[in-house]
């Protein structure tokens, strides 16, 4: 069986309504005539970035640090957005219909009738860390689908920041905004040349580093202690890397009882989140 059918992807629908069509067709039915997808078309000018959802983009508008340049609307989403003089906006805004954007983003991306082209948020050296107690580490997590997933669980159990390196993590993207969904303008984001500099640099800050292993000798809310802590998280497939797993304070375990042992990162990252958060409120 091919890749396509085992994962059901595009592709495969694509043909599964085509054969549709042709049995309702042939069965003097109704014919179901398969929707076009809309291919992305040219990207943002150099230097911005492309982001689009309403809460991706009302958070980007709340935001002082981001820098908004032209902004593609439908009226409807407007309304949504509380935007009631377009006129008003300190940039670029033109109303359009659903169609004019997903000739730019594609008709496979959620726009919701709002894109914005922005200039990208700059990341911040781990020196302005501040005095966050609690922290997400990736190391070398390059999807962005699980990157915004992690931005947003990291938003809501108040992590004061996500830590990844300069190389082999997604650039800012719409892809990585939208799962994000807003959290990308609430969170400081790091970056850092050399991980396990970086997580002894945290040590040194008085962080407790709790690297996530399937096969970690200890749970996770065993491995808990002191007044803050850094949950870091490797890719899918590989994990952490021996380096960054020599380097943590220590390697703990989710305790999943169930035939399955392990978590797609972003799930991952939302459990010892929050089983974190609970264990820092009580110190």
């Amino acid at each position: 069986m091919s890749d396509d059918k085992k994962s059901g992807t595009p592709k495969d629908t694509h043909y599964a309504k085509l054969r549709r069509a042709h049995r309702d067709q042939k069965a003097g039915g109704p014919v179901e005539r398969p929707r076009v997808a809309i291919p992305a078309g040219d990207g943002p000018a150099d230097g911005l970035v492309r982001l689009y959802g309403l809460h991706t983009v009302r958070a980007a508008l709340d935001n002082p640090r981001r820098k908004i340049k032209t902004m593609l609307v439908t009226r409807n989403a407007l309304e949504r957005l509380g935007i009631s003089d377009i006129a008003a906006l300190p940039f670029k805004a033109e109303l359009v219909e659903p169609k004019d954007i997903d000739k730019l983003t594609g008709s496979e991306a959620v726009h919701q009738g709002v894109m914005i082209d922005a200039l990208p948020l700059k990341p911040k050296p781990l020196s302005a860390l501040g005095e966050t107690r609690l922290v997400v580490v990736l190391d070398q997590v390059t999807d962005p689908h699980n990157v915004g997933a992690v931005l947003r669980s990291a938003v809501a159990f108040g992590a004061g920041a996500l830590i990844t390196t300069s190389r082999h993590s997604p650039t800012e993207s719409g892809v990585l905004a939208k799962a994000a969904s807003g959290a990308l303008e609430h969170i400081d984001l790091i970056e850092v040349k050399n991980l396990a500099a970086a997580l002894d640099e945290l040590h040194e800050a008085g962080f407790r580093s709790i690297g996530l292993d399937s096969e970690g000798p200890a749970e996770l809310e065993a491995s808990f202690a002191g007044e803050r802590i850094a949950l870091v998280l490797g890719a899918e497939g590989k994990g952490l890397r021996q380096k960054t797993r020599e380097t943590v304070t220590a390697l703990a375990r989710l305790d999943m009882p169930g035939a399955i042992r392990s978590l797609n990162v972003s799930n991952a990252a939302a459990v010892a989140l929050y089983a974190a958060r609970r264990f820092l409120a009580v110190r």
